[in-house]
């Protein structure tokens, strides 16, 4: 049995001095590079976490089941200090 954690695709979309980084049905972040698009989207994630934790979430139609696991999981670490970057970029 596998006991990897889940984690949402990533994708990149670039345009001359534009990166997005997309975690699939989550949340994005912008920058002028992918460093900075990625910082973007740790910063939405964790407010996203934290929020799902402190408030709950509804999981909208269409959406994978996974994701509300996925942010709990998330909520947990940034409320632990731990490593976000590491946990979504591995």
């Amino acid at each position: 049995m596998d006991h990897t954690p889940w984690t949402p695709t990533l994708t990149l979309e670039t345009r001359t001095g534009h990166c997005r980084l997309h975690l699939e049905g989550i949340t994005y972040g912008n920058g002028r590079d992918l460093q900075e698009a990625g910082t973007d989207l740790l910063v939405r994630l964790f407010d996203l976490a934290v929020g799902v934790r402190q408030e709950g979430y509804r999981l909208p139609s269409g959406v994978d089941p996974r994701v509300p696991d996925f942010l709990w999981e998330i909520g947990e670490l940034a409320l632990q200090g731990g490593d976000l970057r590491g946990r979504v970029f591995g």
